[in-house]
């Protein structure tokens, strides 16, 4: 006779430390930098960056050493700006006088004696 194992739940029981941010080894505190790591760690261990950056550590990655980017929190309100096209920025623009470009091309040609 087969007898079926109960099934166990999927996930994992919650954790006491949910609630604080995580801890990362490769991570050193220099100062007058704050909080690095080096850039392969960092690329191994985004979700665990992503999660101090949300908690508001600001954390800077740095290759051979040196500073190349700084992973810091979105205040509330201040996201990214929405780009809303060229339009008003090249109606704002002075125009300028002269020929135009078919003017130009069609001077050009005419001096070769195209």
């Amino acid at each position: 006779m087969w007898v079926m194992k109960e099934k166990r739940p999927n996930k994992w029981p919650a954790s006491d430390l949910a609630d604080t941010p995580m801890l990362l080894k490769e991570t050193v505190a220099t100062p007058g930098v704050g909080l690095t790591i080096p850039v392969r760690a960092a690329k191994a261990k985004l979700s665990a960056l992503l999660e101090l950056v949300a908690w508001g550590q600001q954390v800077t990655i740095t290759s051979d050493g040196q500073p190349k980017a700084v992973l810091s929190p979105v205040a509330a309100g201040h996201g990214r700006k929405r780009f809303a096209g060229m339009g008003e920025f090249l109606r704002g623009q002075p125009v300028h006088g002269g020929p135009t470009a078919e003017d130009v091309v069609g001077q050009d040609r005419d001096a070769r004696g195209w």
